[in-house]
Parts: C-alpha cells; structure tokens; sequence
C-alpha cells in the first residue's frame, strides 16, 4: 500500500469540509504501521470519496512481487449505498459486480431470465454462444481484472475462498458500524419450509441444545448432499430444479461451517438455537416409520461473536483495511466484536461541518412505546403527528415507525383524524417503489416508513422533518439479545440504539446549507441519551444538549391539508431560510418559556426518571 498516493486518488476536483485533514490523518494512520484504520465520519463528509481515495492507494500490478495481492476491494451493506456509487461519475472506476440474480440472460427466448437460472446453469454442458456478452460474466471480469472491484457485504462474504476474487491489497469497507451484526446475520442458519425444500419430507426432532443441533446438522447435510446429487446426474433442470440445487448448495455449506465452527476448541463462536412449536401428526410431521409423537418445528442455529466467520470472509481477504461510518460509538468495543485487537487498530474522527442550528432536535415526547404502553401512547403520537403536518403545511416529512404495526396503527389514526390525504405508506415488497414515488412527488406528503434509519439520502425539499416514533431498541425476545443482557452488557444494547437513532437523524440533513428537524416521539429516547451518552460523538451531543419543546399549534386536522388560512404556529421554523428563521432553529423554545430553561427542566426530569427504572421496564418490547 502506498498512501502517498492519497491525495492524487482523491476523485473530487477540489475538497469540501475538512475532507484534506481526514486524507491526512488517515495516511499518517497507516504509515505508522496499522493494518485497520477506522474512520469515524459523519453525514455529509463524502466518505465514498474518501474510501475511494484509500482505495487508490493499493499496490499495483508493477509494483512487487507476481505472488503479491494488488488492487483494493469497495464494500458496503447497503444496496442502496452501491447503487449510488455505481451511479456517481466521480467514482466510475469502481467496477461494481452484483450477484447472479440481478442480471437476465440475453438469449433471445431467455430475456426474462435471471442468469442464476438460464440454460448455462440448467443444462449439462451447455455451451453459450454468447457469453462472452453476457452482462454477469462481463461485470465479473471486469471487476476481478481492475484495481477497484465494488460489492455488497453479502456478495463480498460469498465469495470468500472464489478463484475470482482472491486476497487484495487494501479492502474498504463502508457503513461499517454493523459489521458484527451483518456477519452474524449471514451466518445464521434457518430451517423451515421456506428455506429447505423437501422440508415436509423431514423428521425433525425435539432439539433441546446446540449439541443436539449439531448431530441434526449432520444427518441433514447428507440428506441434503444426495438430493442434491440426484439433481446434479439429470441432463436438463427446470427453474425450479435449479433453485432447488443452488439452495441446497448453500445449506450444506452453512451446514458444515456450522458443526465445524462448533466442534473447533479454538473457535470463540457461542451458539444459539431456537425452535418454534412442534408439529403434530395433523401439521403433517408425522415421520416415514408411522410414529405418531410430536415432531420438532422449524429451527434457527444463530452465532454470536463471529470472530472465526469474520476472519474467513473479510479478514483473510486483504492487507489492509479501512473501515467508515458515521457511527462506530466505541472503538475498543468496536473492535471485540467484529474480532480486532484495539490496540492494532487506528480511529481517525473527522469533524462534523453541518451547523448544528440546521439539525436540531426537538422533544414532543408523549410517553413510552414499550409493547405494554403502545396502547395509550400512539395515539397521542398521531395526534402530534397531525400538528407536525399544521407546522410543516408545505413540506415533506417522513416518519420512522419502526415496526409494520405501528405504521398501521398510525395510519389509521391518521386516517380517522381526517389527513390520510396526505400520509402514505408501504409495505414489506413495495416499499422502494412507494419510496421513490413519495421522493419523486411535489406534493407535502408524509411518509410512513419502516426501516429506513439508514441508507436514505434525502437531501433538501425532498424531506425537511422527521419523527422517530419509537426508540429502536433491538427485540429482547431474540436469543441473542437476552443472552447479552442476561450477561449484563447493557452498555452495548444502549450503544446500539443509540447508533441507530444517530443514523435516522441524518437523513434529512445532506450537506452544510442544508436543514431539518429531526422530533423524538417516544420518551424512552431520552432516556437512552441519559444512558448512552459516554457512546455519543461530540458533534451529537451538541445536538443534544440545544434540544427543546418547540411551539406547535393546537390540533386541526383541516390545517393539515391546508384547508384553512392560516396555523397558529406558523411555518415551520426549519421551513425557512430566513435568518430570522434560523434564529428560531437555533432556539428551538417554546414561547413562553425560553431554550435554555425548558431544556434544562426536561433534562432534570429525565435524570430523576431514569434513575428509579430498571432498564428492562424501559425496553422490554417483543414487536418485531
């Protein structure tokens, strides 16, 4: 790696921010001998331009050794994240390759054909004519030919151990603050009907610990293994065939990692089962010997720590590393989960350069969203909602519902109020349809959404408020949440809602000039920001700390479609690029009370709250 290189690889024509010093800061950190730096960089700072500027600095082909790894790989979780690379002309050169089922055959009678299931992988010695054309084989050699081959994580991790994609040089990887979560993710194994396709045909036991996993692992990976045998003698597959054949591919690999990982002693890797219900004779779980016991149901074999996982697929595949987000909160524990010694590890903060008067925080808190509470706290919520959408007459605004149920509920509060004109919503397979269509529409609406904290760019009038209806706290029913808490790492729960809530607020605020305010529904996020604050960036805390009650106007319903003339709270403060306007971003205060002493009162009442609950009575939620 050569990181003089740097500064030259820098695709932008000039530097916005303090983009030069982090350039700076992130050479010094390698050239002082760290094979990882993280780069700690908040929204706005153009890390893609920065990761591609590392990436630059990759040894090349000339420059060592024929057994030497050259080149760099660009990573990232998101889709979203990669298709906005793929679609930036600044960074052109990174040769972007997607899996298999994002691309369609191009054979005449195929053209509605995803390439995982053309006639090159149904039929036995199929000779394309065209391959030499065909979109996913001509992505894949570029890419595994130039300096710069971008991916997914998912793809990324899938090949790890491919001939294609060997060991680089430099490996970058961006929005890396879930890194562990992703890798345990991947890792986990799902039995059922919708991920083994002779499932019905199974006898499945009662499994009463990972041990017991573990032999059920083996037997299936052999039913498995010639099932998929049988497939692989046959001349010609069906589509279907071909899915069948390439899923269980992939359930004897997981399969196998699985019994390997568990029976290695060295392996840090702590396994977790679960297992829904048993099966009846009725359900059709009756076993081919008659027997008419109860059969085991469908199971999850979950990893936590995936240090071992993490090594193979992302740590054996590069020399270096440099690793963005906006929010990795605590390096050392950073570090311990994705399998890192900290003390081998470089952190580079890069300052925020976004006004915080254009990102403020407001407090329109109207109780828990705990699963007990929801009951009696949404409703005042959409009523808030409903006064957001008085404030912000003329503008978009999105709200993060966290959950499909609460969007519903939401919505049909909504609707009842007499505003459903206004609000839309999606569901779990339109939901990047009805996205770009609210992004692409000039009308004020408010958008309902579920998930959507991170990888959302919605820069000036595409969004200019937001409500976070919930804390997002993870599901304490998870195995692997309770184990951690029955553990006692708190720290770590908060930590990472609080990472979540981080990435939502910067959502609606893009660049320097641009402005939007960000309203916390559920008090319970106060009360993570009391917990968590020893986690929280300098440049959030400022957030924090100017945060106030604002002065909404009183419910009407009607003032929300702008059927009235006027609202008693006006336009919204965030609305308006006044500087008189800016000044009341600033304060953010009710009128008759003042910023500083409002704030000041509300951060004592949390304080005293905060120390009389128990953390588990603040969070406890099993809403998926």
């Amino acid at each position: 790696m050569n990181t003089e290189r740097i500064f030259e690889e820098f695709p932008a024509p000039s530097y916005r921010g303090t983009q030069e010093q982090a350039l700076r800061d992130v050479r010094d950190a390698f050239a002082a001998g760290n094979d990882v730096v993280l780069v700690r960089a908040p929204t706005g700072s153009g890390k893609s331009l920065l990761a591609r500027a590392v990436a630059g600095c990759a040894r090349r082909a000339d420059e060592g050794n024929p057994s030497d790894a050259t080149g760099a790989y660009y990573t990232t979780p998101q889709v979203s994240q990669l298709d906005d690379v793929a679609a930036d002309d600044l960074l052109a050169d990174l040769n972007v390759i997607r899996g298999k089922s994002n691309y369609t055959c191009i054979l005449p009678e195929e053209r509605d054909t995803p390439v995982n299931q053309a006639p090159c992988v149904r039929e036995r010695g199929y000779d394309c004519s065209v391959k030499h054309r065909c979109p996913y084989f001509s992505d894949r050699a570029i890419a595994s030919n130039r300096e710069i081959a971008a991916m997914t994580l998912a793809y990324f991790m899938q090949t790890a151990g491919s001939e294609v994609f060997r060991q680089r040089d430099v490996v970058v990887v961006d929005e890396a603050h879930g890194l562990a979560e992703w890798a345990e993710m991947y890792a986990t194994i799902q039995l059922g009907p919708r991920t083994v396709p002779f499932w019905d045909d199974l006898r499945v036991p009662e499994v009463e610990n990972v041990e017991r996993a573990v032999r059920y692992a083996e037997s299936l990976a052999q039913t498995c293994t010639r099932r998929k045998d049988d497939l692989l003698a046959q001349d010609s597959l069906t589509p279907a065939d071909v899915r069948e054949r390439d899923r269980l591919q992939e359930l004897i690999g997981e399969l196998e990692w699985f019994v390997s990982d568990y029976r290695d002693p060295q392996s840090p890797t702590t396994w977790l089962v679960d297992q829904s219900e048993l099966r009846s004779r009725d359900d059709g779980g009756t076993g081919d010997d008659g027997d008419d016991e109860p059969q085991g149901g469908p199971l999850t074999i979950k990893p936590m720590n995936p240090e071992k996982y993490l090594q193979h697929t992302v740590w054996d595949r590069g020399n270096k590393f440099a690793l963005l987000s906006a929010t990795i909160l605590n390096k050392d524990a950073f570090c311990r989960q994705v399998g890192l010694n900290p003390d081998d590890v470089a952190l580079v903060d890069v300052e925020h350069t976004f006004p915080v008067e254009n990102r403020p925080l407001y407090d329109v808190t109207q109780g828990k969203m705990t699963y007990d509470e929801r009951d009696e706290t949404t409703p005042k919520i959409a009523r808030t909602i409903v006064r957001l959408m008085q404030h912000h007459p003329e503008e978009k605004g999105l709200i993060h519902a966290h959950s499909y149920d609460i969007q519903e509920r939401l919505a049909d509060l909504l609707e009842d109020f007499g505003v459903g004109n206004r609000v839309r919503t999606h569901d779990r397979d339109g939901r990047d349809a009805a996205l770009e269509a609210w992004k692409a529409s000039d009308d004020p609406g408010v958008f309902l959404s579920v998930k959507m904290e991170e990888a959302l760019d919605l820069k000036g009038d595409l969004c200019r408020w937001q409500v976070i209806c919930k804390a997002p706290f993870l599901n304490t029913s998870d195995s692997r949440v309770a184990h951690r808490l029955e553990e006692g790492q708190w720290a770590w729960y908060y930590r990472t809602t609080l990472r979540t809530v981080i990435q939502a607020c910067g959502r609606v605020v893009r660049a320097p000039d641009d402005y939007g305010a960000t309203y916390l529904a559920d008090s319970s996020l106060v009360d993570c920001f009391d917990r968590a604050r020893t986690d929280m960036p300098d440049w959030f805390e400022a957030q924090v700390d100017r945060m106030s009650r604002p002065d909404l106007p009183a419910f009407e319903p009607r003032a929300a479609l702008g059927e009235t003339p006027s609202n008693s709270g006006g336009r919204s403060s965030v609305g308006s690029k006044s500087g008189s306007s800016r000044q009341g971003r600033a304060s953010g205060a009710d009128s008759d009370t003042g910023g500083h002493s409002d704030r000041s009162s509300s951060r004592s009442r949390r304080s005293g709250r905060s120390s009389r609950s128990s953390p588990l009575a603040d969070v406890w939620d099993t809403d998926e």
